[in-house]
């Protein structure tokens, strides 16, 4: 159950851990240029003819060729302005900053008599490069039926003008932006302004106060939607003028210095984007941003939902679910597009893809650990198996013999051998059970289910149970036993484990040492410490050999070649039962000349 809690705690961190990341990957000015680019590619022409209201009048190389004016150019603004008398426009707004005098005095004079001769006239002012606001001269201004910044919003990261600034302010001065001014002068109407908004004629802008701007985005209309006529061309386009909104200014190239890339790739005169953007408020056909409550609650139900498919789901389900889901966070600023709301793609795209890649890893490492795991249990089964029946054939042999002669001696045998018969069955089935119950222990020990018994007992008299087990074994190969200390001391633990562990090593002394050698018990006690050691004179082993002996079916060469029965997990068993005791396993041993196995348990 720990476990399993630990497993999910562990989903949730990393599903936790990729939404952060995606957020942080969708705020930060690379992202910013990723959306903008998304925005620019999906953001297509509004439907509808072409533009009914918004004329643009160039001021275009042609014109600066044949009039020779390209420093003075109020001489082509008056020429225009009397011609568009002529043609007889809604309103006229003029992108041509009026803040100097010319070197002429006429010029100015002339100028200011066309400005008094043609009705609705929107003149242009910016702030200058000291912070101050560069308005026209108090003659000009004087007739102008309104004043409008001409500042457009060129985004600084690609130079891409995509929004207007509606509201400036500065120096404690504020303008509107000239299109709007053009918009409600042609309509004769009153702003009424909000935090939130801004109406004109009937018209609601959604364009909020933030940072003393009021950001809108340009609704850019198809190429050649607004009529681009020459200075030198007004008169033959009187009927295309008449009672239009006009937007004077220079798109020559040479003289022009606001040329401005716009979200499809084309590069435009400046007075070209204010007649789009007088356009988008005439169409009322506006975008806005997202609610960053909006973008963070689509970014949480993506983690949500890709978080939720992969914990209940399996194998192809997942998936199934997760890919249109991904598809769906790259299409979705499209969809929020055709709602007229401005969505970012990196914030979304990047949380779904990274939860779902990082979900679908940590799933893959936790059913691979629990492959694992099972495929380790497996084995651990299987070799739990070798080790029972292995250590049950002796008893079951001595059982199966003696019940064997007493069945086919039955009168024949004397009733002392047949009693010594019985109590050796007896003994068998007792030592049986023992092994059957030390199987157990042992394999709930290794899967951590098992409390050790923690009871104190003389280490002692468990040496001389095994002592007296294995005698018999090792008289066979004549092998001789000797206790060269007497052992005292007492241990806190299992008895039974660690009478099976030093009866092991015992046994390994006999099985794998030559006839007619020594075997040699002895312990010692060093401070906390009781060591009980088996040494014999076997074959021995090398470095390389001792670094896996506790390997589980791990048999040296000439243990495999000595003709002995094994299966190479006695020694592993040991060692796990010495360190649930808090003990350990020294060993040292030469090839040839045999080996010392030390039991080291804490002492009581």
């Amino acid at each position: 159950m720990a476990g399993r809690r630990i497993q999910i705690a562990g989903y949730i961190g990393v599903l936790a851990l990729c939404f952060a990341l995606g957020m942080l990957a969708g705020w930060n000015r690379l992202a910013g240029r990723v959306d903008n680019q998304a925005y620019d590619l999906l953001t297509d022409p509004p439907a509808g003819a072409r533009a009914q209201e918004a004329v643009v009048v160039a001021i275009d190389e042609a014109t600066l060729r044949a009039r020779g004016e390209r420093q003075n150019l109020r001489k082509i603004l008056v020429e225009a302005l009397d011609k568009l008398h002529d043609a007889q426009p809604k309103a006229v707004a003029v992108d041509v900053i009026l803040a100097g005098s010319a070197a002429d005095p006429a010029d100015d004079a002339r100028l200011e008599a066309a400005l008094r001769s043609t009705p609705n006239v929107i003149l242009g002012c910016l702030v200058a490069s000291d912070g101050a606001w560069e308005n026209p001269l108090p003659r000009f201004a004087s007739l102008a039926a309104s004043i409008g910044h001409v500042h457009y919003e060129a985004d600084q990261s690609d130079g891409v003008s995509r929004q207007l600034a509606l509201e400036r302010v500065h120096a404690g001065e504020r303008r509107w932006a000239m299109a709007l001014e053009a918009f409600r002068v042609a309509h004769e109407a009153e702003l009424v302004e909000s935090p939130d908004d801004v109406e004109v004629a009937g018209i609601r802008i959604p364009a909020a106060r933030q940072d003393a701007t009021r950001p809108l985005y340009i609704r850019y209309l198809a190429p050649d939607s607004i009529p681009v006529i020459s200075v030198l061309d007004i008169d033959s386009h009187r009927d295309q003028i008449r009672g239009k909104t006009v937007f004077v200014g220079v798109t020559a190239l040479s003289l022009a210095n606001d040329r401005l890339k716009i979200p499809s790739g084309e590069t435009i005169a400046g007075v070209t984007v204010h007649a789009h953007a007088y356009e988008t408020i005439r169409r009322a056909e506006f975008l806005t941003n997202a609610s960053t409550t909006t973008i963070v609650e689509v970014c949480i139900a993506f983690a949500l939902i890709i978080g939720i498919a992969f914990a209940l789901l399996s194998g192809w389900q997942p998936y199934a679910i997760v890919f249109p889901l991904l598809a769906l966070a790259l299409y979705l600023p499209k969809l929020f597009l055709n709602s007229d709301v401005v969505f970012p793609i990196v914030a979304p795209a990047a949380v779904a893809w990274l939860c779902a890649a990082g979900v679908a890893t940590y799933q893959y490492f936790v059913v691979r650990r629990t492959l694992v795991k099972a495929e380790s249990e497996k084995a651990r089964y299987q070799q739990a198996i070798h080790w029972a029946a292995h250590e049950m054939r002796t008893p079951l042999t001595a059982i199966q013999g003696s019940s064997e002669l007493m069945s086919r001696y039955a009168n024949k045998l004397p009733e002392e051998k047949r009693g010594q018969l019985s109590e050796m069955i007896n003994s068998e089935s007792k030592r049986l059970a023992r092994i059957i119950q030390t199987f157990l222990d042992v394999e709930r020990l290794a899967e951590g289910q098992m409390d050790l018994k923690r009871e104190p007992f003389n280490i002692g008299d468990v040496v001389d149970v095994c002592m007296f087990r294995v005698t018999p074994l090792a008289e066979r190969k004549q092998i001789q036993i000797t206790l060269d200390s007497s052992i005292d001391g007492t241990v806190h633990g299992d008895r039974e484990l660690l009478e099976y562990a030093l009866y092991n090593l015992m046994t390994n002394a006999v099985k794998y040492s030559p006839s007619e050698t020594h075997i040699h018990i002895r312990s010692e006690r060093n401070g906390n410490e009781l060591r009980v050691a088996v040494q014999d004179e076997g074959i021995g082993m090398d470095a390389k050999e001792l670094k896996n002996i506790f390997k589980k079916f791990y048999r040296t060469k000439k243990a495999e070649a000595s003709g002995e029965a094994g299966t190479g997990i006695g020694l592993s068993i040991v060692e796990q039962i010495v360190t649930h005791h808090g003990g350990r396993i020294d060993v040292t041993s030469t090839p040839g000349q045999g080996s010392c196995f030390t039991m080291v348990v804490p002492a009581q």
